[in-house]
């Protein structure tokens, strides 16, 4: 398994470490604590909850043990795994899902964006980013919720899927997916970063069809479905910026509107019941390109509500400097409870109180007490 650990090295020597790319990583800021009282660190998560989801039963699905380039790891030897969680639990704990299949390489699984997709007939299929060795598949796998475990189904290889993050499952074998950069050799990938290229695009695949449905985008990285399946959230990473795509039934992306934050976003989860976004963020992207335990990358949490509004609300649920929580990249809500994850790190649990939360039909919002900063993000043209 290749060891990214000291890659970011060569990146602090780049020519072009300049206040632009600063910028871009937002290197200057420091995040303002917003803190929920009821949170634990989830026991059995140490190398990292880079993504998760959870299914309208409460059973989330953690992807853990990231290892990317340039990125910290905490535990570079050991393979990935996909961890379980059941929230209907009065104390929820992680379980690892055991993986068959005699054709899958468990040693080389290293796992990053996920999604899922449950059939007529209520099977429940996930689709995992996978690197194996660097390089980029999607693993389609079969939940067995009996046995838990995953039947590893097939594995996805395309030349228009060579840098993958993230993915949005339409079926077992149909997605959008994200390339977050546009090179796959590391020397170029570093001068696509630092230039800021903006050359990474947004991939729709099918056996029998792929095609980029998106691009330009500076780092693309979440990317998530409306609950009508109407319209695509697509999270640029070192542009601050949500951008809105109507979804057409043809399956091409047109862009609506984009919102813009002083936060680099990561991934985005949607509340099924309310079309919510929830997203993972870095205030400071450079805490995590370039990791320093003695100046650890911080945590932040924001909902989106009312998205498609010409009013949406953006507030500010949970910002901490990195003591508790390093590296925040997802969160997702079920039933008053918050799962928030992280590229390398732990993950946190917290149980919202009803002061803090409440489940809500149309407008609705996070009450003050525990919400910390409402903001009004920016919002821009589709062709900014």
């Amino acid at each position: 398994m290749h060891k990214p650990a000291n890659s970011a090295k060569p990146f602090s020597r780049h020519p072009l470490s300049s206040l632009a790319l600063k910028t871009r990583m937002n290197a200057f800021q420091e995040v303002k604590p917003v803190d929920l009282p009821n949170c634990n660190l989830v026991k059995g998560i140490e190398a990292g909850s880079e993504d998760l989801e959870i299914l309208p039963n409460g059973l989330a699905f953690i992807s853990s043990g990231l290892k990317y380039p340039g990125i910290k790891s905490f535990d570079p030897d050991k393979p990935g795994k996909i961890l379980l969680m059941d929230l209907n639990e009065e104390n929820p704990t992680v379980l690892e899902l055991r993986i068959t299949g005699s054709t899958f390489d468990l040693s080389s699984f290293n796992p990053h964006g996920l999604s899922t997709f449950t059939d007529e007939d209520n099977t429940v299929y996930l689709l995992v980013v996978n690197h194996p060795d660097v390089k980029s598949t999607v693993e389609l796998f079969k939940f067995q919720e009996e046995e838990k475990s995953l039947l590893h189904l097939k594995t996805i290889r395309h030349e228009l899927l060579p840098n993958l993050n993230d993915i949005v499952a339409l079926g077992p074998e149909q997605f959008y997916a994200t390339n977050d950069h546009y090179f796959v050799d590391p020397y170029l990938r570093s001068w696509e970063l630092y230039l800021g290229l903006a050359w990474s695009n947004v991939v729709y695949y099918t056996p029998n069809e792929v095609r980029v449905v998106a691009d330009g985008f500076d780092f693309a990285n979440g990317i998530n479905i409306s609950p009508d399946g109407k319209f695509v959230y697509i999270a640029e990473l070192l542009a601050h910026k949500i951008h809105v795509y109507e979804k057409h039934a043809n399956w091409t992306l047109t862009p609506l509107k984009s919102l813009h934050f002083n936060t680099l976003v990561d991934n985005i989860s949607v509340d099924p019941v309310t079309g919510d976004l929830w997203v993972g963020c870095h205030p400071n992207g450079m805490k995590i390109f370039f990791y320093d335990p003695e100046n650890l990358p911080a945590s932040e949490v924001l909902q989106i509500q009312n998205i498609l509004t010409e009013e949406p609300r953006v507030t500010v649920v949970y910002a901490e400097n990195g003591t508790v929580l390093q590296g925040s990249t997802v969160a997702s809500v079920y039933k008053g409870q918050l799962l928030i994850g992280t590229v390398f790190h732990k993950a946190l649990y917290c149980k919202l109180k009803k002061a803090d939360w409440r489940p809500c039909h149309g407008n609705c919002e996070l009450i003050a007490s525990a919400a910390g900063h409402i903001l009004g993000a920016t919002e821009i043209s589709p062709g900014q």
